[in-house]
């Protein structure tokens, strides 16, 4: 099923998708899709958390070079039309119903948590001050790719990938993610 949504969204829009198309693709029975799913929603929440587990959380004990594999991470993902469309499509959908929002908060908190780790280890090694938030280091590097993304609807080209992490590699260096107090 989540392959058939997957092919679906490669070759139209998150609007576009029906349960009645993914029936078709997949070759399962609508009424079984709603049993297991009930929505569209509910199958494209599934398919992101299936392509978004599959992101690396680089360690190359480098902060620059893990920030940079991390940033070309998140740009290939999100330059695949079909991964666009189904970030697009549940952004759109979480305005509207409060599973969807939370669902997608969730994969995008444990996301998050997970790539801390590339800051707690320059921390570490002494790369970057003390104290330094984790969060908001990767917060800060996910903000421009996103804004692009999801408010733009562009592409992230290299120039972005590039200035995004010298721009956080730089404040996170001269202490601006420290916590204060």
């Amino acid at each position: 099923m989540l392959a058939a949504a997957y092919e679906e969204l490669d070759r139209d829009s998150f609007a576009a998708l029906t349960l009645d198309r993914l029936a078709r693709r997949s070759g399962v029975h609508v009424s079984t899709i709603r049993r297991r799913w009930r929505t569209v929603e509910g199958v494209v929440v599934d398919l992101l958390a299936e392509r978004s587990s599959t992101l690396p959380t680089p360690d190359t004990g480098d902060f620059r070079r893990d920030l940079s594999q991390l940033t070309q991470a998140i740009a290939d993902f999100n330059n695949a039309m079909r991964n666009r469309n189904v970030m697009q499509g549940l952004i759109a959908a979480a305005a509207h119903d409060t599973r969807v929002e939370e669902i997608l908060r969730n994969a995008f908190v444990r996301r998050t948590e997970e790539v801390t780790l590339i800051v707690r280890n320059a921390v570490e090694r002494g790369d970057i001050p003390e104290g330094t938030d984790a969060w908001e280091v990767i917060a800060s590097l996910g903000a421009p790719l996103y804004y692009r993304v999801l408010i733009l609807r562009g592409a992230i080209d290299e120039r972005l990938v590039h200035t995004t992490v010298e721009v956080t590699y730089q404040a996170a260096r001269s202490g601006v993610f420290v916590r204060q107090g």
